[in-house]
């Protein structure tokens, strides 16, 4: 079987894991909302990714290293802010995996899925902007991802609310 079919590791204190690419959009606490609904059903685990993507700086190093701070920083409120949501949302004791990766966003995703067999699951928020799922998505859909992605993919819309998310997860 090839290795992108034998996905997930059963070994001892292995889970699958639903992986959330987070920012600052709206779109993606209806990806948490999901994927942590399923991670209690299912008794799996729930990684957080945020891609910091380099800025044009490479040629001053000084400003690229402020720049790479920063985004580091953002990252980490930005996982403050979405440990508050899953307080919020009833997952006081949920300890989501913090991961954060500096790239281009959509080959970092599928560099991390495929370095941890664990996770099993992509799941991504659509935004509710009628001209189109979002940037991310048509990225994974579209080209040389759509074709070889190594797991499923969950689009929550961005349109549910936490009460129908939870229905559904």
């Amino acid at each position: 079987m090839p290795d992108r079919i034998k996905r997930q590791s059963f070994e001892k204190g292995h889970s699958r894991k639903f992986l959330v690419v987070v920012d600052e959009t709206p779109e993606c606490e209806r990806a948490l909302a999901y994927a942590a609904g399923r991670t209690v059903h299912t008794g799996g685990g729930l990684a957080l990714l945020y891609v910091v993507e380099p800025g044009g700086f490479q040629h001053w190093l000084g400003v690229e290293e402020v720049a790479r701070e920063e985004g580091v920083n953002k990252a980490k409120a930005v996982f403050r802010l979405f440990g508050r949501r899953l307080k919020a949302l009833g997952f006081d004791k949920m300890e989501p995996e913090e991961i954060i990766r500096e790239g281009n966003k959509a080959e970092e995703i599928i560099d991390l899925i495929n370095e941890d067999t664990d996770i099993a699951i992509l799941v991504l928020g659509a935004s509710k902007d009628p001209s189109g799922p979002g940037p991310l998505i048509s990225a994974l859909a579209a080209g040389k991802y759509a074709t070889e992605f190594p797991v499923p993919i969950t689009i929550v819309p961005g349109t549910l609310t936490d009460e129908e998310i939870q229905a559904l997860a």
